[in-house]
């Protein structure tokens, strides 16, 4: 899996950002970092050095850092980022005011609006003078039920603006799902639609959003978007107020940015709440500033001017991750919608019309373009686009070979993972070093990654748990209601004291790479020996006639034994032939151990909001055991074809 792909030409190099900021670096500090690598080592080592350097370069605002970097560096939790710093998030993303775009949308088909940074601006001070004006202060919560669309984007600059803070959700959560959400955090302010497009359908989503209000007796006010309707309030929403209303008495003025301290918590984020009520993990201010600025600039080479795209509800932190390319003067393109209607050409078609450089997705839906077939090198020109990014999943070998086999020879695939416990990626890109087939390219700037075996010894070349052994800025502020911090403490620091363990099961090699082979918690123990689901669907799904798999672990004859779900292609049967040319696949890429004791063809799979497959839920339905809160699933239907299978009880 040491196959390049692709290599950054010696330009691409030279004016790479990262490379500037070594080469800053090296005459600032006289350091002799001569490449990508010295970089990352530097950035771990001197960390306290690094941070600093990274503010300075990027030109990052506030009322003072302070002096000290890090207090309680050798605490995790307990350590603490610049603890003296006064900063205002919002500052750091509006640093432009002027005609050129600042947000471009598309609503599928329907929608296609735009706005300058000029407007941008004038928007935030509107919404966060109407904050102000009905009460709404530091610390308050903003939610939105929203879709990726402008105004989604000026609620959440305004909330931040003001010192409160900001939670959000896509439309197409039920209101149960909302409501276990929203109702933790208690907000005083709900900016919603009145409905959303997806496939070309119209979804009204007025009642559910007076069931939520009702639920929610905190919300005092629910700021609604006309969007896929007229906007009226024909439901009867408590205390709803139309968006021109709320914000159109208040005249464009400078903004007033309110100054908090570096943890002040400004996201509420969710997990993802199919093993019980969604855990609320709280995001600092400058942690969260400082995270997404080093991955736009140093490893995605987000510069200004560019037009950042990345396909995602505002229920995934990718979203939250999309507005730090604001802080880097990028133009955000946002778009809402099925991305594979009317035909599957739709985000290629967006590409080429506003000359995207960064296309940001998820391996899923890399996946299913070559499912299906499409060939976007042949149909599109894309010659704007440098660079993709791919998440949500591991990202297949098979994947790596399509992308630039059938969309372009000449881009910069990125696998990278993290997660909305960080706000950002543990292993991501870099556009100065090679693209290798299967393999994440580097460890994140300034974050000491690492890879341990089961006895907290830290192994290369060798699958274990990805750990961070050192503080970085963008460890949460805790979780909601968790006064004593418990709760946070055992999420990722029960495992190995003083240590974050993420849950990804990885191998590091010795270039610096990784691979991914599927959460800890969803590693299949068949006598014993640890697997990771991804080696199994990286080899099921190279099969034409499987078009989706999930594999779980049954607790069976005091063992594990490996059960495979496969949904087939229109008009396969799972026959024995099948079968054993699935057992094939795997026993002669995998190993013995891999093969599944049963394969099971079933319709549908479940999965999250943001797309992720759930093997925890399935584990659970097949063992006989209640899956807590399925309204975090997209599907949840899809369980009942996982109850109670006959084939399984033999």
């Amino acid at each position: 899996m040491t196959d390049i792909l692709w290599q950054p030409s010696p330009e691409r190099i030279q004016n790479a950002n990262v490379t500037r900021f070594r080469e800053w670096l090296n005459n600032r500090n006289d350091l002799r970092l001569e490449n990508f690598v010295d970089l990352y080592d530097w950035s771990v080592r001197e960390m306290q050095a690094f941070w600093p350097a990274l503010i300075e370069y990027a030109g990052l605002k506030a009322e003072t850092w302070g002096d000290t970097v890090l207090e309680n560096p050798h605490q995790m939790p307990g350590a603490k980022f610049f603890p003296d710093a006064r900063l205002n998030f919002a500052e750091n993303l509006l640093r432009r005011d002027d005609h050129s775009d600042a947000l471009v949308f598309w609503g599928e088909d329907k929608v296609k609006t735009r706005m300058s940074w000029c407007d941008l601006n004038i928007a935030v001070s509107k919404f966060s003078q109407a904050l102000r004006a009905q009460g709404v202060t530091k610390g308050d919560r903003v939610c939105g039920y929203m879709p990726n669309m402008p105004e989604t984007v000026v609620a959440m600059l305004a909330t931040a603006a003001i010192g409160a803070t900001w939670s959000s959700a896509s439309p197409d959560f039920g209101v149960q799902g909302v409501e276990d959400r929203f109702g933790q955090i208690e907000p005083k302010v709900m900016i919603t639609v009145d409905g959303y497009y997806y496939n070309g359908k119209s979804h009204d989503i007025r009642e559910k959003v007076k069931d939520i209000v009702d639920r929610i007796p905190a919300i005092e006010t629910v700021v609604i978007v006309p969007y896929a309707f007229d906007g009226i309030n024909s439901t009867g929403i408590r205390s709803a107020v139309s968006y021109a209303d709320y914000t159109g008495r208040f005249d464009a003025k400078k903004i007033e940015f309110e100054r908090v301290a570096f943890n002040h918590p400004l996201y509420v984020m969710f997990s993802s709440g199919t093993t019980g009520k969604p855990k609320c993990i709280v995001h600092g201010t400058g942690g969260t500033l400082l995270k997404q600025v080093s991955e736009h600039l140093m490893h995605c080479d987000v510069a200004s001017g560019d037009r950042v795209f990345y396909f995602t509800t505002c229920g995934w932190m990718m979203w939250n991750w999309l507005m730090g390319g604001l802080a880097a003067e990028a133009t955000l393109l946002l778009y809402d919608g099925s991305p594979f209607y009317p035909n599957g050409n739709i985000l290629f078609d967006y590409a080429d019309a506003e000359g995207m450089t960064l296309f940001g997705t998820s391996a899923k839906y890399i996946d299913a373009l070559a499912k299906a077939e499409l060939k976007p090198r042949e149909t599109h020109d894309l010659s704007t686009v440098r660079a993709m990014t791919s998440t949500g999943s591991p990202l297949a070998p098979e994947s790596f070979d399509y992308v630039y086999r059938d969309i372009k020879e000449d881009i910069h695939l990125a696998s990278i993972s993290g997660g909305t416990d960080i706000l950002g990626c543990f292993v991501l890109a870099s556009p100065v070093l090679p693209v290798r087939r299967g393999v994440i390219q580097t460890r994140a700037l300034g974050l000491a990654v690492n890879v341990y075996d089961d006895d907290a010894k830290p192994v290369l070349n060798q699958k274990g748990e990805l750990v961070c052994t050192a503080p970085f800025p963008s460890m949460p502020v805790g979780f909601w209601n968790d006064p004593d911090g418990k709760r946070y403490h055992d999420a990722y620091f029960d495992r190995f004291p003083n240590v974050w363990c993420h849950g990804d099961y990885v191998e590091l090699d010795d270039e610096g790479g990784m691979v991914i082979y599927g959460r800890s918690d969803a590693t299949l123990n068949p006598g014993g020996v640890r697997i990771g689901t991804a080696e199994i669907y990286r080899q099921v799904e190279k099969l034409p006639e499987i078009q989706e798999s999930i594999v779980i672990g049954q607790e069976w004859d005091n063992d594990v034994r490996v059960v495979l779900f496969v949904v087939l292609s229109p008009n396969v049967v799972l026959d024995d032939a099948l079968i054993d040319r699935i057992k094939k696949q795997i026993r002669n890429n995998c190993t013995p151990r891999h093969v599944p004791a049963k394969i099971v063809a079933v319709d549908d799979i479940p999965r999250t909001k943001s797309g992720k497959i759930t093997e925890l839920a399935v584990r659970d339905v097949v063992h006989g055991r209640k899956v807590k809160n399925q309204e975090a699933l997209a599907n949840p239907e899809a369980l009942d074809l996982y109850a109670d299978l006959e084939i399984l009880q033999n």
